[in-house]
């Protein structure tokens, strides 16, 4: 029992990064209604930002561990507001009323360079922070076994639940939250009522951005190191998610992509661990097969994004 109530708390804090994830994908497919690729590129392109920076003001400038943190995430954010800026201009903007495999193959672009970026800045070497917080806390303990997180494992999930209780808010209860609702149900219709869709556009994709980001610095301070490609694979897992559970409510997709990392933590802990992957891909195409099944298409009821009004 203690095992399971282990990998169950490990689920807790995987389940915690991808919640913050699909919380901001949401945030960002509820206007764009698109399939976005470089969503998960930003997740692993702001970890390997901030171990970059935190080595540079370590070995370069010698600042002490905690200062050289807390410069690494201040800029790293900074990074993740360009890219969302660029983003939301450059590519989503302008490819707004275009087909959607436009979106998913400029996206996907996206990805690659963020990727190759991070990779050619590093020189392709893994650079490792050093252990931090890792005290265990223990939840329970008896034969001999103890069910523990580490300090760090608590600081993330802390971090997560208070950004997303505050966003979450924010959605339900501020001018920007329903102005995001309108422009997701209908942006023509927004715009005819006076929403600026161009503003909250901007903003749920910078917020997007931010978010993704600040879910890459927390696993690289948890596991130290997050490899080159796992953008894609976080992304994918985070696209799958949102896509069962739709893009109507952010904080409904992060209660489900929770619920995916505690699966995926109790399939590590009883099934090997190589097929893990696969197989929670599998579920996840299932769910959405069944999802759909009946339906003459998979196109979602709501209509595409049809641009901004000229100023």
């Amino acid at each position: 029992m203690l095992y399971f109530f282990q990998q169950f708390l490990n689920g807790l804090h995987m389940g915690a990064l991808y919640a913050l994830l699909a919380f901001g994908y949401v945030l960002v497919n509820g206007v764009l209604h698109r399939t976005n690729l470089a969503h998960g590129a930003i997740f692993a392109f702001g970890g390997q930002t901030m171990i970059l920076i935190a080595v540079f003001g370590w070995q370069v400038l010698w600042m002490t561990l905690p200062t050289t943190i807390a410069f690494a995430i201040a800029a790293t954010f900074a990074y993740a507001a360009l890219v969302g800026f660029v983003l939301s201009r450059n590519v989503f903007e302008p490819l707004a009323k275009s087909s959607p495999n436009a979106i998913v193959v400029a996206t996907l672009g996206v990805l690659l360079f963020l990727t190759e970026l991070a990779r050619i800045s590093a020189q392709t070497h893994d650079f490792w922070l050093p252990p931090l917080l890792s005290m265990p806390v223990v939840f329970a303990e008896g034969a001999g076994y103890k069910a523990t997180l580490t300090v760090i494992q608590l600081l993330d999930c802390a971090i997560i639940v208070v950004v997303l209780a505050a966003s979450g808010f924010v959605l339900a209860r501020s001018r920007f939250g329903r102005d995001w609702r309108a422009v997701s149900d209908d942006p023509a219709a927004a715009a005819m009522c006076g929403v600026d869709t161009r503003f909250v556009f901007r903003g749920a994709v910078l917020a997007g951005a931010l978010t993704a980001a600040l879910a890459g610095m927390l696993a690289a301070l948890h596991f130290g190191n997050i490899g080159f490609g796992s953008g894609l694979v976080f992304g994918l897992k985070v696209l799958f998610v949102t896509a069962v559970g739709g893009y109507r409510s952010p904080v409904r997709a992060a209660l489900g992509a929770l619920g995916f990392g505690i699966a995926e933590s109790l399939w590590s802990g009883y099934f090997p661990i190589e097929w893990r992957d696969a197989w929670m891909f599998l579920l996840l195409s299932a769910m959405l097969v069944l999802r759909f099944s009946g339906r003459d298409t998979l196109q979602s009821s709501r209509p595409d994004f049809q641009g901004f009004p000229q100023r």
